[in-house]
């Protein structure tokens, strides 16, 4: 069927503009033009509803291809005619050479490239000392912190908010081992996944610690008790990364506790200081608050939720969690700690000084922050060096400066997010399989699970003033949305912020009922450089939460329906 010249002409000059309408948040996205809503181009295109209505839309997405680095980087991995170069070019080993590709690291950064790796038909290996797959966040942290959440959620919901919806229970007790036992099942589970990916896509599991003994190769002490070594044309380190610890306590796991040992508690403490106000400290701590311990978060700044979090949602979300019985001290520094007793004592005052005060805990949760791990890879002997945060330095396609050899995941630049760590996975043997990549950094989402959730992705206002970017906010709030009403669940908002003259989509926060999955509607809309028009021009089932989104894209531009 020809198409209307009308309509080609508009298709042509869509297509134009879709191909520079992207975010410059990292050195492969092609620049930026202003946002523009579909419907409003369409019109002033000169094109009639009718054909907007029965002809496809043409897609806001730049291709992929775009996003091929531009220099002598890209004829490294140049297509050529030659099967034999071609295989040479894009990574594959040699006879001299054991893999086309070795991963230090089996956590999500790791094996997410393995798989990816093998999918491409590369020999890969993969070298994890846990003797279990799936890192840090699958072993020890995502996962099973969400276990607990959510157990830990309905038992605080039966106790406190079972009345009012006409269920009458009677008493309620909680078993922490069975609790454990829960957690475990859910990690073995998932572990057993990958390991099955793995056989599925000809990845080779070594279980042992792996270091650098020259550039291609790796030796390896195997769990097991024996040594090996695997040599490889590539190389990723995907060491992930571990917890930060606090000058002057001891983390034993027992008393003073990172999050690896906030999710093997055996008994609820009584109480519990928590040293840090971030994702990590508010999810550990919110979970032992809704079983019943006293828990006191304390916090160098001057909000919660460290620093991407927009600071409106930040003092609701700290309100909300002060209802549920949580404390905070913020604007406070701990000076000293003493873990020599039967208790801990940690010594607080204020972060410019002040009154001392003794904190005294069954447990302290010390959760500052994660470092890049990379203590005893080896770098050294191969002339590799860290920078003075502990990250390995790579350029825009992963490589260090030996470019056969990648870093990705929490062991380099970025936040350290397991999916942030899984895009780079895809990535990396994109630019090692096929010479071009994509991970947009500006679209890179945070939750925090607690109850309410709180998402966000884009920036916050304090981002976009220090920028001097002028926008509009819209939000919403749940306390209107009739889902959340019906579901007896209406505290949070909703909020979007968007650029003063284009209405194009800069960032969205959300605190409120499942935030971690409405949130990949603001992900989606900043990809693909959506106004706060067209999601608001876009059709959303009645009843759900995902209403509030399109209510407070309305507010953005316009006014909200329902509020």
């Amino acid at each position: 069927m020809r198409m209307d010249p009308t309509l080609r002409s508009a298709s042509k000059s869509t297509s134009k503009l879709n191909t520079l309408d992207r975010p410059p948040s990292h050195p492969l996205t092609p620049p930026t033009c202003p946002a523009f809503s579909v419907a409003g181009f369409y019109t002033r295109a000169g094109v009639s509803s009718f054909h907007i209505m029965f002809r496809s839309v043409v897609p806001r997405a730049a291709p992929r291809s775009l996003l091929r680095p531009v220099g002598g980087a890209q004829s490294t991995f140049r297509a050529s005619n030659i099967y034999f170069q071609d295989r040479i070019r894009r990574g594959y080993a040699t006879e001299a050479e054991e893999k086309d590709l070795v991963i230090v690291g089996g956590g999500v950064a790791g094996y997410v490239a393995a798989i990816k790796a093998g999918q491409a038909g590369l020999k890969v290996a993969c070298i994890e000392k846990r003797g279990s797959l799936g890192g840090t966040c699958l072993n020890v942290g995502c996962i099973p912190s969400k276990s607990l959440l959510n157990n830990s959620h309905l038992y605080h919901q039966i106790l406190h908010d079972t009345k009012n919806r006409g269920i009458i229970v009677g008493d309620v007790k909680i078993d922490v081992a069975q609790l454990m036992k829960a957690k475990d099942t859910s990690v073995t589970g998932l572990t057993k996944g990958i390991e099955f990916l793995f056989k599925k896509n000809n990845v080779e599991y070594i279980k042992g610690t792996g270091a650098f003994q020259d550039e291609h190769t790796i030796a390896v002490n195997l769990i097991d008790g024996g040594e090996t070594s695997v040599r490889g044309k590539n190389i990723f380190i995907a060491t992930g990364s571990e917890a930060t610890p606090f000058p002057g306590l001891t983390i034993d796991e027992k008393k003073v506790v990172t999050s690896t040992g906030a999710i093997a508690l055996q008994e609820v403490p009584k109480k519990m200081v928590v040293i840090g106000g971030g994702i990590i400290g508010l999810e550990m701590g919110s979970v032992w608050s809704r079983l019943g311990a006293e828990v006191t978060v304390v916090e160098f700044l001057g909000q919660i939720g460290g620093p991407g979090m927009d600071a409106e949602i930040s003092k609701l979300t700290q309100k909300l969690l002060t209802k549920q019985g949580m404390k905070f001290k913020l604007n406070t520094k701990v000076t000293a700690g003493d873990d020599s007793g039967a208790s801990v004592k940690v010594n607080v005052e204020a972060a410019k000084g002040g009154k001392e005060e003794v904190l005294d805990a069954d447990v302290v949760l010390v959760a500052i922050g994660r470092r890049p791990y990379t203590s005893g890879l080896g770098l050294e002997n191969i002339g590799l060096e860290a920078d003075e945060k502990g990250r390995i330095v790579i350029d825009q396609e992963y490589r260090t400066k030996i470019p056969h050899i990648r870093a990705i995941g929490d062991v380099t630049f970025g936040p350290m997010l397991a999916h942030k760590a899984e895009e780079e996975g895809v990535a990396a043997i994109e630019y090692l399989s096929k010479g071009f990549g994509h991970v947009n950094y500006g679209a890179i989402p945070s939750v925090m699970y607690t109850h309410p959730e709180v998402a966000w992705v884009g920036q916050n206002e304090a981002e976009l003033k220090a920028a001097d970017v002028k926008y509009k906010i819209g939000s919403f709030p749940f306390s209107a949305n009739s889902r959340a009403k019906t579901n007896l669940d209406t505290e949070g908002i909703v909020k979007i912020l968007s650029d003063a003259e284009t209405d194009r989509i800069l960032g969205v926060h959300i605190v409120g009922p499942n935030a971690g999955e409405m949130i990949a509607e603001g992900t989606l809309a900043i990809e693909y450089g959506a106004s706060s028009e067209d999601i608001a021009r876009t059709s959303h089932a009645h009843p759900t939460l995902s209403e509030a989104f399109k209510e407070a894209a309305m507010a953005t531009y316009d006014k909200a329906i329902h509020y």
